[in-house]
């Protein structure tokens, strides 16, 4: 076994050595994370100005700030990445090459030759203690004894060596303690003055401006908070009947009929299956002529109606309250939704009929949706007004008059009527039946007069059903107008002159009705009596 005094000391001392090198591996590590941290801070600092943030406010000045403090940051970089270069030659490098060339030589090097050449010696020795005594060969004897000093000698010397680097490692160690100290010391100190140096008194000006600033905004949030909080104490000390939907203080405020976008939480009636069907409580809002839905936890709502040219009006819904069915100009059954109170309902009926007639795109959509709905409130015709405008053609009884060519009775429901500004085309018809549908539909009426509608060869009566007692009657040369809904044959317009007593002279009142046969063949009947009135007209009757 190979066995030298010192080993445990050189073993000592690597074990140490390596211990140290880790510590200020360690210390290097930090320093260049710090020159990569800076460096990505001042990237992500100039990215600031890309970011779009919802709420932006005061951001000018914050972009330019921070801005000057990337700047800054980029020198502070600088002297970061140089001080990680200074630690790796001057401290890093001395160690690692110390641990290499001198601690592992001796381990690698030296001693397994010592043991080799040690292994030598023994082997000759032995040889030597074999020589025989009575028959001694001179030859044999050089021989071994040649071969024994050979070993002791290059024994020796490698001893000698060892030794040798022991000695030098002795004063090595010690410089391998202090150098790479030196380095790490020197490469601080450098730092340090190249930071003194940059830190000028433009930048301590700045650095000054900033902790100014940011005193202030301290300063705003402060009084901002207190009275936030001062406004939260007295939202909360009021009232608790805000809180209740469609309570009687909420009621007694008038609905805002004018509006031309609106947004809040409604339930839709959603079909399930060929008879069932759920209701869904959704955000929903408007947007140009648009009614758009965001459900909970979307990031942007999607398009649920095209409003323009729609129809909305009040419905009876499953025995819900402040239910209303907005329809397709195709006549096809639109949606079904209700609101929490009454003042909600009214003025998403409002908007959504000022926005199905396009008066957002024109120059002033307020004064138009204001003269809309005046208009709409006196699209609701009540029977008493009804029959107050013919009175003097209204007979006590009503009795069929067989001798007439053409005789049809028709079911009919009086829904409300306009004045009419001119009988040259069948879309006033139309444009009429959209405000007595959205009338209706904002004053939540839904009564209706059911009328027998009885078309002969010279007149339109209107007469009770069950008493029946006539309400008007018009001659059909003052009808000079009628026509169907586009959508819903169902409904029926007719445009009625009337003479009256004022300067104007005759007046033009266009009648919307709703019936349960096809108004077409109404129309075909009251077309067939005109010309049956004109051919009686051109024979003379």
């Amino acid at each position: 076994m190979c066995h030298y005094p010192t080993l445990d000391n050189a073993e000592t001392l690597t074990e140490y050595t390596n211990k140290l090198l880790q510590s200020m591996q360690r210390v290097y590590g930090a320093q260049n994370e710090m020159s990569i941290a800076t460096q990505q801070l001042s990237k992500q600092l100039l990215a600031y100005e890309k970011q779009n943030f919802a709420l932006s406010k005061g951001d000018e000045e914050v972009i330019s700030t921070l801005q000057r403090f990337a700047r800054v940051v980029d020198e502070l970089n600088s002297l970061h990445t140089e001080l990680a270069k200074q630690l790796a030659d001057t401290m890093i490098f001395p160690m690692i090459q110390f641990r290499e060339r001198d601690l592992t030589g001796i381990h690698l090097i030296i001693i397994p030759f010592s043991c080799l050449f040690l292994a030598e010696h023994d082997a000759a020795m032995a040889k030597y203690s074999k020589l025989p005594k009575r028959r001694e060969n001179e030859k044999l004897k050089s021989e071994v004894v040649a071969e024994v000093a050979s070993a002791r000698k290059k024994q020796h010397q490698t001893s000698l060596q060892y030794y040798c680097a022991l000695n030098a490692l002795q004063y090595r160690k010690r410089g391998a303690m202090l150098d790479p100290l030196l380095g790490f010391t020197q490469g601080q100190i450098n730092f340090f003055k190249m930071g003194v140096e940059m830190f000028s008194k433009t930048l301590e000006d700045f650095l000054s401006s900033v902790a100014t600033m940011v005193h202030s905004i301290q300063g705003q949030l402060d009084t901002e908070a207190e009275s936030m909080r001062l406004t939260q104490q007295e939202l909360l000390l009021a009232n608790e009947s805000v809180y209740i939907p469609d309570n009687n203080a909420t009621a007694a405020q008038p609905a805002k009929r004018n509006l031309l976008q609106k947004a809040g939480y409604l339930n839709i009636r959603n079909k399930t299956g060929l008879v069932s069907t759920s209701w869904e409580r959704l955000y929903f809002f408007t947007q140009g002529g648009n009614l758009m839905c965001q459900p909970r936890g979307a990031v942007a709502g999607g398009l649920i109606l095209d409003l323009d040219n729609c129809s909305v009006m009040a419905v009876d819904c499953e025995d819900r309250r402040y239910c209303f069915q907005i329809t397709a100009p195709s006549g096809k059954t639109g949606i079904i939704l209700q609101a929490e109170g009454k003042q909600e309902y009214e003025e998403w009926i409002c908007t959504i009929n000022n926005i199905s007639r396009q008066i957002y795109l024109t120059d002033n959509p307020e004064a138009i949706a204001i003269k809309l709905n005046q208009t709409a409130v006196e699209a609701v015709t009540p029977m008493s007004t009804f029959q107050k405008k013919h009175e003097s053609l209204r007979p006590e009884r009503f009795y069929c008059f067989t001798d007439s060519l053409l005789h049809q009775v028709f079911v009919v429901r009086l829904l409300g009527s306009v004045e009419a500004r001119s009988d040259q085309s069948s879309e006033l018809i139309h444009e009429a039946m959209r405000q007595v549908l959205a009338a209706r539909a904002i004053h939540n009426v839904f009564r209706t007069t059911e009328l027998h509608l009885v078309v002969n060869s010279s007149s339109l009566r209107f007469v009770e059903p069950q008493t029946k007692v006539q309400r008007i009657s018009f001659a059909l040369k003052d009808v000079t107008l009628f026509a169907t809904n586009q959508d819903n044959k169902r409904l029926i317009g007719l445009v009625v002159r009337t003479n009256t007593q004022t300067p104007r002279g005759a007046t033009l009142n266009c009648y919307i009705f709703e019936t349960n046969d096809d108004g077409e063949k109404i129309c075909s009947f009251i077309k067939f009596g005109k010309d049956i009135a004109q051919t009686e007209k051109v024979r003379g009757f």
